[in-house]
């Protein structure tokens, strides 16, 4: 069976830690490669920069999308990610502190999958996190991987 593994999208290390204690706390157990900014999300999935020469079958079975990202923002991470026929059906989640209603709205158009805002008690990031990893991991039915 292949690993399932989370690509979160991140700048803030406190957000980082975080997600991952979240994880941890609610045996979520994947592996999560972590991307501090948009440039390395991209280099990340499509094997280029210092990820060149990566193995790119080896997918995110979801993104955890920041929106406010240094060097490239989110929402242009979310648009190259749905214009490549190799990642454009890879469930992204953006996970943002933004309550701005255009962030929403452009996300959706975009092609997010869904939008959560970071709850600021440790306790609702904890259950968010949890729900967050069940469905997208376990419950959800992924597409097929590209070819």
């Amino acid at each position: 069976m292949e690993e399932k593994i989370i690509l979160l999208v991140e700048d803030n290390p406190d957000d980082v830690e975080l997600t991952l204690r979240a994880f941890k706390k609610n045996n979520i157990l994947n592996r999560v490669i972590i991307a501090k900014d948009g440039v390395e999300a991209l280099d990340f999935l499509f094997g280029t920069g210092t990820y060149a020469g990566r193995e790119l079958k080896d997918l995110p079975v979801v993104i955890l999308l920041d929106l406010k990202l240094p060097k490239i923002d989110g929402m242009e991470v979310l648009k190259r990610i749905r214009q490549d026929n190799r990642t454009k059906l890879i469930p992204v989640v953006i996970l943002t502190s933004s309550s701005e209603p255009k962030d929403v709205v452009n996300g959706y158009s975009l092609g997010a999958n869904g939008y959560v805002r970071k709850p600021v008690e440790f306790s609702q990031f904890v259950e968010a996190m949890r729900n967050l990893g069940f469905f997208w991991l376990l419950w959800n039915e992924p597409p097929p991987r590209a070819k």
